[in-house]
């Protein structure tokens, strides 16, 4: 770990110290973790699992064009912070958080600063789409607004999404933000009651997360759907939308459906503006309520980050590593082989062709004896020749292997590549079969950050559970001594 990488969780654990004290503890377990995965050669040495995680609670709203995205944060803010309209108003991610400025802030101001969940974010731009990482300014910004009700949290505002002609770029960012959030809202619009035009969204949108651990996260919003009450069957269209999910996979997170009030197409029907009316507000409540409650949800998932990695390294990594390890094996001794094969077949027939070996009634132990020297010196240039060869085959082989692995692996997005290529250095037995930095060792460490996870966990539930009522009796026995007195 380097002297800025020390200073930078240094400063963390400083500024969560004042603004999230319940999680400060984790912080040395994490540290843990980044040491086993250093060993490994799966985590750059110049950053830190903390550094891959946002601390502080983040909400992320994702839709198609036009979905009422921007309304819907101007209502829950209270302020009119984004753009709204039936086209693409904003090209950019926006990431708004409480501040006193109320300023919009280049994206610069993100991908700079340790504390936001973009950090060095051009650079994973650069990986995906060379040339794009200086243009930060295209993709993110910053905007900050004094009402109390975005304390505590982070809001994320996503470009109208259209899987069909979005960048890779923008796509990675999608990706980035889905991992790291606390709550998805995904809005489709209600006007558009042909979901099967929206095949590419669906699959970005919604496949992709039916495999998650974290997939009660993510909240389906059919948004404007004031618009539905004119047609004859208004249920038809939430039910068209609800078996699009179905088909793209969704197994988990709920369906809601709302619109805004003041935006709201006039419904003529007494009964059915009534209908309308109660089964938005109950959902537009459910949803805030799951906003405000985003804050003690981090903090639990920050803790089963932990536990997520260590199981993503002991039961998907490893076992991955292992394949590819008997794979790069099989192709060095398949290399070895043929190399030999040659050696015995082509070596003696040149030896005798140059006249270097002798006939056979001059053969013997004399004629050895005489020209030990020069055997001495050919059996040495092979073993220098069979070695270059031996090690330039693991060489081959090893890229040939790593090639089929991933540089971003889980949640975490852990180096497989690099870890491959550790395991495959010069230094290493051909026939280890654990990959570096694996063993019992390893396995004891992680079975002690194991039972930290435990702890943090326990340490979290007795400060937002009580299933004994025992803080009850403790404040009614301090109300009575203070009555007493």
């Amino acid at each position: 770990m380097n002297e800025y990488l020390k200073n930078r969780l240094a400063n963390l654990e400083t500024h969560l110290k004042a603004e999230n004290p319940d999680v400060v503890e984790v912080l040395p377990t994490y540290f843990k973790l980044d040491k086993m995965l250093y060993r490994m050669g799966v985590l750059d040495r110049e950053t830190s699992l903390a550094g891959r995680i946002s601390w502080w609670p983040l909400i992320a709203i994702l839709g198609t064009f036009s979905a009422g995205k921007s309304t819907f944060i101007n209502d829950y803010v209270g302020e009119k912070l984004q753009g709204t309209g039936n086209q693409a108003v904003d090209d950019k991610f926006t990431v708004i958080c409480y501040g006193k400025s109320g300023q919009t802030l280049p994206g610069t101001a993100l991908d700079a600063d340790p504390r936001f969940p973009f950090y060095r974010m051009s650079r994973e731009i650069e990986k995906v789409a060379p040339g794009e990482g200086k243009r930060i300014e295209s993709y993110l910004q910053l905007r900050t607004t004094d009402r109390d009700k975005i304390k505590g949290k982070i809001l994320i505002d996503s470009p109208g999404f259209d899987a069909d002609d979005q960048r890779r770029s923008t796509l990675r960012l999608t990706d980035h933000i889905i991992d790291l959030s606390d709550l998805v809202l995904v809005f489709f619009d209600a006007r558009h009651p042909e979901p099967g035009a929206m095949q590419d969204t669906l699959e970005h949108l919604v496949a992709r997360t039916k495999n998650r651990t974290d997939a009660t996260k993510f909240f389906y919003i059919l948004n404007q759907m004031d618009t539905a009450a004119r047609e004859d069957n208004p249920e038809e269209v939430v039910g068209a939308w609800q078996r699009a999910l179905a088909q793209a996979g969704l197994t988990a997170g709920r369906f809601f459906t709302i619109y805004n009030e003041g935006a709201a197409v006039p419904i003529e029907d007494g009964a059915l503006r009534e209908r309308f009316s109660a089964k938005r507000d109950t959902d537009l409540a459910a949803i805030h309520r799951r906003m405000d409650e985003v804050e003690v949800q981090r903090n639990y998932r920050i803790v089963s980050m932990l536990e997520t990695v260590a199981n993503t390294l002991e039961d998907d990594m490893v076992p991955r590593l292992r394949q590819a390890l008997a794979r790069w094996r099989r192709l060095v001794l398949i290399g070895d082989g043929i190399a030999l094969a040659v050696m015995l077949l082509a070596v003696p027939g040149a030896m005798i062709g140059f006249g270097w070996w002798p006939a056979p009634e001059v053969f013997g132990f004399d004629w050895i004896k005489a020209h030990l020297p020069e055997i001495g010196a050919g059996l040495l240039a092979l073993l220098v020749m069979a070695g270059s060869y031996h090690f330039w085959m693991r060489t081959l082989a090893a890229g040939r292997v790593a090639a089929t692995l991933t540089e971003a692996f889980g949640q975490m997005e852990l180096d497989l590549r690099t870890g491959f290529r550790k395991s495959t250095a010069y230094w290493r037995p051909l026939f280890a079969k654990n990959p570096a930095g694996w063993g019992k060792g390893a396995m004891r460490r992680l079975r002690g950050i194991r039972e930290g996870v435990a702890l943090h966990i326990q340490h979290l539930n007795d400060r937002y559970a009580d299933p004994s009522g025992k803080s009850d009796q403790t404040d009614q026995t301090d109300q009575t001594v203070e009555g007493g007195e």
